[in-house]
């Protein structure tokens, strides 16, 4: 079995992006704030937390590669 090791602000990020996707989607499928405020607030932690699953998938996918490679 393969160990991978993160820091804690590693976790945080990680943990931040899934968050934020999260209350976007949460956001823009909710009736609690008026139309165009929900959207704009929404759509943009949306966008946040789709953009920043990018670098935290290779961080982590990288890391595993990099144990597999050394591990050989």
């Amino acid at each position: 079995m393969r160990k991978l090791v993160l820091t804690i602000p590693e976790v945080a990020f990680i943990a931040a992006t899934r968050g934020a996707l999260g209350f976007g989607a949460g956001l823009l499928l909710s009736k609690k704030f008026s139309d165009t405020r929900r959207r704009k607030v929404g759509m943009g932690l949306l966008a946040f937390g789709l953009a920043t699953t990018i670098p935290a998938a290779r961080k982590l996918f990288g890391r595993r590669a990099e144990i597999a490679v050394t591990s050989s």
